[in-house]
């Protein structure tokens, strides 16, 4: 009989009721300070408590002409007082500051919801630049919405007018007025946003001045004018979680964070050597600000030289790690390969976007997948790690670092653009509670010799740091004899490392597969990896409410994958595979374990929503 693996909550997230959760987008031109807005918003909604997930979504160009479609940035966030596990399917409130914002967002607020825009924005110039051909504030076009109509450009020119600034200067503050609205409109409290705003222009005391002066008029707009209709104040309560000490956190911080604490757990120094990309960039930001927990950064002229520093690293005794996105990914492909014939531990992390090439820069993806397991010449396996939230980036790149450093072998570890710059509160763990992995050097020469190739029970060979009295020793990239790591062609030796390498990868200890919600066999499994986690998880749980046989299994070992789930899947009778791809996991899954793996695939730059989820399930058990 199936069992389920975790309880159903009473509750969960959902866009709908006011009182549980709201989901909130912000959108303007990419120099409105839309993702600064968003990110000041969320930092007060974790204050007050709440749960929460956001989505950034920028424009791929870095400074599009002002007003236009493709220059569109926005921030959303979900927060509600019970678990949130996505970013939310459809907005309950729009906030649009210029007509090209209106158009490129209004289509995804759900019916009934909220826009509130700034009239002052819509003009004959930039109605055109968005392709109106008539000003929908006025023409009847939002009646499926509710409008809120604002002249936020103008009412931030008379805030902040006592302060001396130029028209341009003050108009940057309508975000800050904005913002402050939003705090009104939700109950938030001011003070921290006014701290930060002090010590931001602590050097330009005017400029504190009148942001403040704008938040403040945003609040002050939304509590003095009794507006009747739509805008209304919503109080909602804070979540209920366990004690502890919580902060929000984005993946590419707790993949930073984590992975100075896997360095931290192994008993080694790490050597960060990096090459700007989107949007892995962030991971060299941030560990560049951690040189006391022994992290060196380099930032490299190229990808190729970003991953050969680290593999040097490796070599000399640190734990060597590099970070791009798929098009820089392959251009670490051959050094990867080194790695993988060298066998030294290395932590590549894969923070994956649109492609292929340039592709979608700012957009999110997950096509990666057959890049990371079977993407270099040769037979040439790697241990692969999909982290799956990010919060869940932290344990992913701790994980990724003991696998790295007990096997002697690289390790990718996914993400993607959502996971990257996503927010969501996360309790911060005490890492002395983590069972610890120290590295143990090789430092004399064992009874009967020294062999650079010798392997332990693992499969792993030693890690000797050069230098060491009596344990000279050669590596490289053309096939070495086994043991002794001596150069050798022969047919023999070949096929015999080449099967040791596979092995060793084969054989790496990873965790049974749970199931994340439902039971361990039945009618219809989803089957996700990545960042589908949030969706798929409340699209089950939707399911299951509703008396559905259906169960989420999630997999985090992407290879080698764990030894029970061959025979978990086989106790389905169908297996739903959603992916940011065209069907990549699903491909590994049938080859692996001959099951009839479906997919359901999304590749349009945005994460899954759950209703997309919960429709593919009823589908499947129509």
């Amino acid at each position: 009989m199936a069992t389920a693996a975790h309880q159903v909550p009473p509750t969960e997230a959902s866009a709908t009721p006011p009182a549980e959760s709201v989901v909130v987008r912000f959108a303007g031109d990419s120099g409105d300070g839309m993702q600064l807005t968003g990110g000041q918003f969320t930092l007060s909604t974790a204050l007050a408590g709440n749960d929460l997930a956001t989505f950034p979504d920028f424009p791929a160009e870095i400074r599009a002409p002002q007003g236009t479609l493709f220059g569109v940035s926005a921030f959303q966030i979900n927060f509600g007082s019970t678990e949130i596990e996505t970013a939310g399917d459809e907005p309950d409130v729009l906030v649009a500051m210029n007509p090209a914002a209106l158009k490129t967002n209004v289509s995804s607020l759900k019916r009934g919801g909220l826009i509130i825009a700034d009239e002052g924005e819509f003009n004959d110039r930039n109605l055109a630049k968005a392709k109106y051909d008539a000003n929908p504030l006025e023409d009847g076009s939002l009646a499926p919405w509710q409008l809120m109509k604002l002249n936020i450009s103008q009412l931030t020119l008379d805030a902040v007018k006592p302060f001396g600034l130029g028209n341009k200067e003050a108009l940057r503050c309508k975000n800050m007025w904005t913002l402050g609205l939003a705090l009104w409109m939700f109950d938030r409290d001011r003070a921290p946003l006014i701290d930060w705003l002090k010590v931001k222009f602590a050097k330009a005391p005017t400029l504190a001045d009148a942001n403040i002066a704008a938040l403040n008029a945003g609040h002050a707009y939304g509590e003095t004018a009794e507006l009747a209709g739509p805008m209304k104040q919503h109080h909602v309560a804070a979540a209920a979680v366990e004690p502890g000490l919580y902060r929000t956190i984005t993946g590419a911080e707790a993949i930073s964070l984590g992975l100075v604490a896997g360095t931290r757990l192994a008993r080694l120094p790490m050597f960060f050597g990096g090459y700007p990309i989107t949007p892995a960039s962030a991971i060299l930001h941030h560990l560049s600000r951690l040189k006391e927990f022994g992290v060196t950064t380099f930032q490299a002229e190229d990808e190729i030289a970003a991953i050969a520093s680290a593999i040097g690293a490796s070599y000399a005794g640190q734990l060597g790690v590099t970070s791009s996105s798929g098009p820089g990914i392959a251009l670490k492909t051959e050094a990867i390969g080194l790695a993988i014939m060298t066998e030294l531990p290395l932590v590549i992390v894969n923070s994956q976007r649109g492609g292929p090439s340039t592709g979608l820069p700012t957009k999110t993806e997950q096509s990666d997948l057959y890049q990371a397991v079977y993407g270099r010449n040769g037979d040439a396996p790697m241990p692969v790690i999909a982290a799956r939230s990010a919060a869940d980036c932290f344990d992913a790149a701790i994980e990724a670092v003991r696998i790295a450093t007990q096997y002697m072998t690289p390790v990718m570890l996914l993400t993607d653009g959502y996971i990257a710059n996503a927010a969501e509160p996360w309790k911060v763990p005490d890492t002395s509670a983590i069972e610890p992995f120290p590295v143990t050097f090789l430092e004399e020469a064992p009874a009967g010799g020294f062999l650079a190739y010798a392997r332990d029970e693992k499969g792993a060979r030693p890690w000797v740091k050069p230098g060491t009295p009596g344990l000279l020793h050669r590596i490289g990239g053309i096939e070495k004899q086994a043991g002794t790591g001596n150069i050798e062609y022969s047919p023999a030796n070949h096929q015999l490392m080449t099967d040791a390498r596979r092995d060793k990868v084969a054989g790496i200890k990873v965790p049974d597969q749970q199931v994340e919600v439902g039971g361990t066999s039945g009618r219809l499994a989803v089957v996700g990896w990545g960042s589908t986690y949030g969706p798929i998880l409340q699209a089950v749980r939707r399911a299951h409410a509703r008396g559905l046989d259906v169960s989420h299994i999630h997999l985090r070992h992407i290879w080698p994958m764990p030894a029970n789930l061959g025979p978990l899947l086989k106790g389905f009778d169908k297996v739903l595979v959603p992916e940011m791809n065209t069907g990549q996991l699903k491909t590994v899954l049938r080859d692996q374990f001959l099951v009839d793996a479906q997919p359901l695939n999304k590749v349009s730059g945005q994460p899954f929503r759950i209703a997309e989820i919960e429709a593919a399930i009823e589908r499947a058990l129509a």
